[in-house]
């Protein structure tokens, strides 16, 4: 009996070999959960409002993560770790504080809409309505007060934040042009700045001639002569998409708010959202006598000081388009 070890000493070894191994075990697995599981680059959206815990489940289920608790027990190490909503893309066989490191830099897929120069408010709204990864329900913007450029979004944010994003930046970039203004310019309000740019808008896509298109207005109003601009005969009746055929007799003998065929003075309101360019061009006029202008053939125009030219001007521009 005296060779025999006490069974204190022998169960006391037991256990201390059990815990070394669970200890040896435990940091495998807590490496193992170190380690991200997927083996291929995924994209992880974080809708907007989650918590840690719903992001560790997103993470979780998106073969991002092993582990939500280990990813949870990383987060709270980390007391100025902010999540921000958006999406995420996250590469392949990343180590967990990787993807942690990832997080913590926000999101780094972009999603931009688009409104370019001249786009109407009908199809900003039109088009808004249908990207899918926004949400809410819009009403048509007033004419004239987005300003065209590209704006980012994360997935599930509500069209009216978009929508307000535009418009503060349309009023931003309108108040520093107009307290710039030369003394040329004959506008009286910024409402009538945005009202004539979204004409010359609509008139030229150059912005060398964007200038002297304004001057041209100017001079009309000036002279208490109509403006007779062709796109304020289409607004009315398209609200800004193309009209699709010529325009009709009828169509420009209407009178109406925006016509300014039948009317002197701006119409009611824009007849677009006009871009920067446009908008300059309208508050930094050209020195130029000119009244008229007729398109070249080449995608510019020719402008003309009396009605002798221009008429001679608009002879020579359908006889370029019979041969």
């Amino acid at each position: 009996m005296s060779g025999q070890k006490p069974p204190s000493r022998w169960l006391g070894r037991l256990l201390l070999f059990l815990l070394l191994a669970l200890v040896f075990l435990g940091g495998i697995a807590f490496n193992r959960a170190m380690v991200t599981p997927n083996n291929k680059e995924l994209v992880v959206t974080i809708p907007e409002g989650s918590s840690f815990g719903k992001a560790a489940r997103i993470l979780k289920e998106a073969g991002v993560i092993r582990s939500e608790n280990v990813f949870l027990w990383l987060l709270h190490s980390k007391p100025a770790f902010m999540l921000r909503a958006g999406d995420y893309r996250i590469g392949a066989s990343r180590s967990l504080s990787q993807v942690i490191d990832l997080l913590s830099h926000g999101p780094n897929v972009r999603h931009i809409f688009v409104v370019p120069e001249g786009m109407p408010s009908l199809e900003v709204h039109d088009r808004l309505m249908a990207e899918p990864l926004l949400t809410g329900e819009i009403a048509v913007p007033e004419e004239g007060s987005l300003l065209p450029d590209g704006y980012s979004f994360t997935p599930g944010e509500k069209r009216s934040l978009v929508i307000a994003r535009m418009q503060a930046a349309m009023q931003k970039m309108l108040h520093k042009l107009w307290s710039e203004k030369s003394p040329l310019a004959q506008v009286k309000t910024p409402k009538e700045a945005i009202i004539l740019a979204s004409i010359v808008e609509k008139e030229t896509a150059l912005p060398e001639e964007r200038p002297i298109v304004a001057a041209v207005y100017y001079n009309r109003l000036a002279k208490n002569m109509r403006l007779q601009a062709d796109p304020t005969i289409i607004y009315p009746i398209t609200h800004g998409y193309p009209l699709g055929h010529p325009i009709l007799r009828s169509e420009l003998q209407a009178h109406n708010d925006y016509n300014t065929y039948q009317m002197t003075g701006l119409p009611k309101g824009a007849i677009t959202n006009p871009g920067r360019q446009s908008i300059e061009a309208v508050l930094h006029p050209a020195k130029s006598e000119a009244l008229y202008f007729v398109a070249n053939g080449r995608g510019g125009h020719i402008f003309s000081n009396n009605l002798e030219d221009q008429n001679r001007h608009v002879r020579d521009y359908y006889a370029s388009k019979k041969n």
